[in-house]
């Protein structure tokens, strides 16, 4: 019986060495930029997402209202995309993984995955609108169209492909928060806090 606990202890202990953050944090958060661009990223995909989901239960004049917000969103979520990737990599504002082992690479990948997914997710809604000859909405501005018409069967593709990559996009995007409660919550680390606003003292 003792044995057996003590193998049950051993096997929980080293899972938590596998998970848990490496002992050197330095204490450091990210800055009030990233974290205004984190946030606003994750509110614009989720508000993207119902209104995509939601806009059919409504009569066309609402219909219309709603995937024209879907469309204005769409463009600024892209932009605060291409800004937060910009801030990522300009010197000093680099901020380094306080994780370990395989979690670090696991949420390297999925920062990553989640960056490519949100500028192909944007280039194909620019592609679809666009190619039926249409400006892009944007908050009652209309963007030109940059290319030329495309054929109705593409362009019904391409609206697939937006919104399945939409569902991958929402999935992997819960995938990482519920990693950053289990971090906050469970190994009771400072991954979600270093993303937080500071209380005050």
């Amino acid at each position: 019986m003792q044995t057996q606990e003590t193998s049950e202890m051993t096997d929980q202990t080293s899972f938590d060495t596998a998970t848990r953050i490496a002992a050197g944090d330095d204490g450091t958060n990210y800055d009030g930029i990233a974290m205004s661009l984190h946030w606003a990223t994750a509110v614009l995909v989720v508000a993207n997402f119902l209104l995509s989901q939601t806009w059919d239960w409504f009569p066309k004049p609402v219909k219309g209202l709603l995937e024209d917000t879907h469309m204005s969103f769409g463009v600024l979520l892209a932009a605060i995309v291409v800004l937060r990737l910009i801030w990522r990599w300009l010197p000093g504002h680099q901020v380094s993984s306080i994780e370990a082992g395989w979690m670090r690479i696991a949420s390297k990948a999925s920062h990553y995955l989640l960056y490519l997914l949100l500028v192909a997710e944007a280039g194909l809604g620019f592609a679809f609108r666009w190619g039926a000859g249409r400006p892009m909405e944007f908050f009652g501005l209309g963007i030109p169209p940059l290319i030329g018409e495309i054929a109705r069967p593409l362009r019904r593709e391409l609206r697939e492909f937006h919104e399945w990559m939409g569902w991958a996009i929402i999935i992997i995007a819960a995938i990482h928060a519920a990693a950053a409660l289990y971090h906050h919550y469970v190994l009771k680390d400072r991954v979600l806090r270093r993303m937080l606003p500071r209380r005050p003292a």
